[in-house]
C-alpha cells in the first residue's frame, strides 16, 4: 500500500519513504516537511509496493528501512532498476557495513533525532550537487576558459571561492574547512579526494591525509612541515616525494 503525494518542482530532491511502522513513516513525513529542499512524493508501508513506483518515476532520494516483512530493504535494492540515492533507517545498526557497501549515502538508527536526519540530507544534496566549476558551452568558435574558481555547498547555499584565495584545506571526519585569506573558513560536505582531484592542476597539492595546501600561499618548509599564513602544516611520509617533486625541491 503507499501514499502518492506526486508534486513536480525542479528545484527540489524528490524522496520517497518506505517503511512498514506507521509512526516511522510519520516522523520521517514531518522531517521532510521541515526541510525547503526535500519534496516528499510518496509513501510505502511495503518495498514490494515500491519496485514499480521506483522504476517508472524520477526519484531522488529514498529514506528506506530494512528490516520488513516478506522483502528487506536490501531485497528492494537489488530488485530495483534505477538506483536513487539511499538512507537507510532502521531500529538495528547490524546492517551499516552492508548498507555501506550497497552505496547508501547514509544509515540513520531509530529512534531518528531531527539533527541526524538533516546532515544525512545535507550529505544526500552534496552527492547530487558536487564541487562543481560552472559549465563551459563548447563551440568551434569560442576557445576554453580556464575558471579561477569552484562553487561549494555551505549551510543552505552555495559558496563562491576563488582559488587564488585558498590558503589551505583540512579534513574532518565527515567535512572540510577551506581556510581563505579573510582569516575565515568555510565548512563543506565533500571529501578531500574529490577536492584533490579538482585542485591537483590549480596550484595545490596534497601534503598529508588531512590537508592540501595552496602552493602560492607557502611561506617556507622545513623537512616535515609547510608554513602558511601562521599556520605549520604537516607533510607526511606517503606524499613528501611527490609533494617535493611538485615543486622542484
Amino acid at each position: 500500500m503507499r501514499n502518492e503525494i506526486l508534486k513536480t518542482n525542479p528545484e527540489k530532491m524528490k524522496c520517497v519513504i518506505i517503511d512498514d511502522e506507521p509512526l516511522a513513516v510519520e516522523l520521517l513525513e514531518d522531517f521532510v516537511k521541515k526541510v525547503d529542499t526535500l519534496e516528499l512524493i510518496s509513501t510505502f508501508n511495503n518495498a514490494i509496493d515500491a519496485v514499480s513506483f521506483i522504476n517508472q518515476n524520477n526519484v531522488d532520494l529514498i529514506f528506506l528501512d530494512i528490516q520488513m516483512p516478506h522483502f528487506s530493504g536490501i531485497d528492494f535494492l537489488n530488485t530495483i532498476e534505477k538506483k536513487p540515492l539511499v538512507i537507510f533507517t532502521t531500529a538495528y545498526s547490524d546492517y551499516a557495513v552492508e548498507g555501506f557497501n550497497l552505496g547508501a549515502v547514509d544509515y540513520l538508527v531509530k529512534p531518528i533525532p531531527f539533527h541526524r536526519f538533516l546532515k544525512a540530507v545535507v550529505r544526500a544534496q552534496q552527492v547530487l550537487q558536487p564541487v562543481a566549476t560552472p559549465a563551459l558551452t563548447e563551440s568551434t568558435n569560442t576557445p576554453e576558459i580556464e575558471q579561477d574558481f569552484m562553487f561549494v555547498r555551505a549551510e543552505y547555499e552555495n559558496v563562491k571561492l576563488n582559488f587564488a584565495d585558498i590558503l589551505f584545506i583540512e579534513g574532518l571526519k565527515d567535512y572540510v574547512k577551506i581556510y581563505t585569506t579573510d582569516n575565515k573558513f568555510t565548512l563543506t560536505l565533500i571529501s578531500l579526494i574529490k577536492l584533490e582531484n579538482l585542485l591537483s592542476s590549480k596550484g595545490f597539492a596534497r601534503i598529508h591525509r588531512s590537508y592540501i595546501i595552496n602552493i602560492k600561499h607557502v611561506k617556507s618548509i622545513q623537512k616535515n612541515k609547510v608554513l602558511i599564513s601562521d599556520k605549520r602544516i604537516p607533510i607526511s611520509e606517503s606524499y613528501k616525494n611527490t609533494f617535493f617533486e611538485k615543486i622542484n625541491l
